[in-house]
């Protein structure tokens, strides 16, 4: 937690005052002509014994301590938004309600602070239908972004608004039921639109299916100006345990096997391309490089940078 202190002077005394609040998480840089803005919808803990699989606790307790962490870990939630000029563009939407007052649901503060209405927001893209990417697309039953058209992986729309899919499925049921009350909206209101395949959503904004994770987990790959950024979604979930052992998996992964496979692929691919990505789960604001490291990678942030472009 950021503590800020201030001192007030009343008639020449100083008093010291600590304020516990956080402030918003935002931070923007310039992609090309685009502006593309990492939004913080909050942390929530994770114990990740409970939570990994493929993996032992012996073992996620030694990479744990060779990042400096230790059971539980908190995980960021990040959005963000792309500016094109034209469009406001924004990739998931956090978890609004779903995990209740105290956990994540930060994103409109955030969205204000980096100076957007949710009104003015014309495309949201779903990196896939999870609480913590779909949640703040509601709030009880107003539509958080009422001009936006929505797109997901139809895949995922089949997969999760599907009331059999959730009978016949070892899922918690819960997620469907999320599902249904974040995305159903959208479609009955005629803004939802669902993809199949490699998609050109925009122009400079591209779909392009990984699925493992869930069915219809996608990347948007996003260029302007010669230049490129991806966005991942859930191709992993704690950093400083899958990036050295991409074949540890989570219990929210649909597939866990196709997800491990997934994440080795893409993990491979980008470090030799070397091209810029931003992790939906990497510690805020969730935007860097990837290296070969070891038998595994390692995740590099990029640089913060804070000055007239």
């Amino acid at each position: 937690m950021l503590i800020i202190t201030t001192s007030y002077f009343f008639s020449g005394i100083a008093i010291g005052k600590t304020a516990k609040t956080q402030v918003p998480g935002v931070y923007s840089f310039m992609l090309g002509d685009f502006t593309i803005t990492a939004l913080s919808d909050g942390t929530l803990p994770q114990d990740l014994p409970k939570l990994l699989t493929n993996t032992n606790p012996a073992e996620i307790d030694r990479l744990l301590h060779s990042s400096f962490l230790t059971n539980p870990v908190e995980a960021s939630i990040n959005a963000f938004l792309i500016d094109t000029g034209d469009k406001q563009v924004l990739v998931d939407t956090g978890s609004g309600e779903l995990f209740g007052p105290k956990l994540g649901g930060k994103l409109q503060v955030s969205l204000k602070a980096a100076g957007y209405a949710p009104d003015e927001i014309d495309t949201v893209l779903l990196t896939h239908i999870h609480s913590d990417h779909s949640g703040g697309l509601v709030k009880g039953d107003q539509l958080m972004f009422p001009t936006a058209t929505v797109y997901v992986g139809k895949p995922d729309v089949d997969f999760w608004l599907n009331p059999a899919n959730a009978e016949r499925s070892q899922l918690d049921r819960k997620y469907f039921d999320e599902a249904v009350k974040t995305v159903k909206p959208y479609l009955d209101a005629g803004k939802l639109k669902p993809f199949s395949g490699k998609t050109v959503i925009l122009p400079g904004i591209t779909a392009r299916p990984t699925p493992g994770h869930t069915p219809g987990h996608s990347f948007f790959l996003v260029q302007s100006g010669g230049e490129s950024i991806e966005f991942w979604g859930d191709i992993l979930h704690v950093a400083s345990v899958q990036f050295p052992k991409p074949e540890i998996t989570i219990v929210y992964d649909v597939d866990p096997n196709a997800a491990a496979v997934q994440r080795a692929k893409q993990f491979a691919d980008a470090q030799i391309s070397r091209r810029l990505v931003a992790g939906a789960h990497l510690p805020f604001p969730g935007v860097g490089h990837i290296r070969a490291e070891g038998k595994g990678y390692a995740w590099v942030p990029v640089d913060y940078r804070w000055r007239e472009q």
